[in-house]
C-alpha cells in the first residue's frame, strides 16, 4: 500500500527543493571557509546537465537522464557534515530526503549509488549514472570556480583551475571517446601542476567512459596527454 503511494520525483521537482538548496548553500560556505573553489550551484547544474546529456547522447531512458540530474544536483551535500566522507554522507543525506518526497525505492537506489561513488578517494562506476556523474563532475574545471581573487596568495588548486581559459567535454561515438578539451595559460599554471592535482580523477574518468566502451582522452593546449 506504502509502495503504491510512491510517485515518480523529477528533477525539476528536486531542484524546487528548498530544504536541498539550503543544503547545497551551507555545504559550499562550509568549502569556501577551508579554502575549496566553488561547489555551490553553478557546479551542480553544470554536473547535472552534462551528465544527463552523456546519457541522452548514448541513448538511455528519459528516466535514467532525469535521475543523473538528480544525482547530478545533489552529490555534493554532504560537505554540508564533513569534506572527509562526504559522498556517503551525501548519500544518507539523499536518501532520506528522497525518500520523504516519495521517490520509488528503484530510483532512489540508482541516485544514492551515483552520489556514494563520485569521490575519486573510494568512487567506481558501478552504474550508468553514477559512471555519467563521475564524468561530469571530474571534467568541471574553469576560471569560474576560484573564489581567491589575489593571484600572489593561489594554492595550486587554485592556479590549476584560474588558468583554465576554455574547458568542454565531447562525446564522439563514432570514434568510441570522451574527450575533456582544455585550453591553459601556461604562465599561470604548468601542464605538469594539472596533472599533480588531476591525474587521479582523470584515471577514474578512464575508468567512467569504459564502462559505456569509451575512451577517456585528456586533450591540453591541442596535445593529447591521456
Amino acid at each position: 500500500m506504502e509502495e503504491e503511494k510512491r510517485r515518480r520525483v523529477t528533477f525539476e521537482q528536486v531542484r524546487q527543493s528548498e530544504e536541498i538548496k539550503v543544503y547545497i548553500q551551507q555545504a559550499d560556505q562550509s568549502l569556501r571557509a577551508i579554502g575549496y573553489t566553488e561547489h555551490s550551484f553553478a557546479h551542480v547544474m553544470k554536473c547535472a546537465v552534462t551528465a544527463s546529456g552523456l546519457l541522452e547522447q548514448l541513448g538511455y531512458s528519459e528516466r535514467e537522464c532525469d535521475l543523473v540530474k538528480i544525482a547530478g544536483y545533489m552529490h555534493d551535500i554532504g560537505n554540508v557534515i564533513n569534506r572527509t566522507d562526504h559522498a556517503q554522507s551525501g548519500a544518507m543525506m539523499a536518501f532520506r530526503i528522497l525518500d520523504k518526497m516519495g521517490m520509488p525505492v528503484e530510483d532512489i537506489a540508482q541516485v544514492i549509488t551515483a552520489i556514494g561513488n563520485h569521490d575519486e578517494g573510494t568512487a567506481f562506476p558501478v552504474n550508468a549514472v553514477a559512471a555519467a556523474l563521475i564524468l561530469a563532475d571530474k571534467t568541471d574545471v574553469r576560471r569560474t570556480r576560484v573564489r581567491n581573487s589575489d593571484l600572489a596568495t593561489f594554492d595550486i588548486h587554485d592556479r590549476v583551475n584560474f588558468a583554465v581559459e576554455e574547458s568542454q567535454t565531447i562525446l564522439d561515438k563514432e570514434a568510441k571517446t570522451f574527450s575533456l578539451q582544455i585550453q591553459i595559460d601556461t604562465s599561470i599554471c604548468a601542464v605538469m601542476d594539472y596533472f599533480e592535482i588531476f591525474l587521479n580523477r582523470m584515471l577514474l574518468c578512464r575508468k567512467a567512459a569504459s564502462f559505456f566502451g569509451l575512451t577517456f582522452k585528456l586533450e591540453i593546449n591541442g596535445s593529447i596527454l591521456l
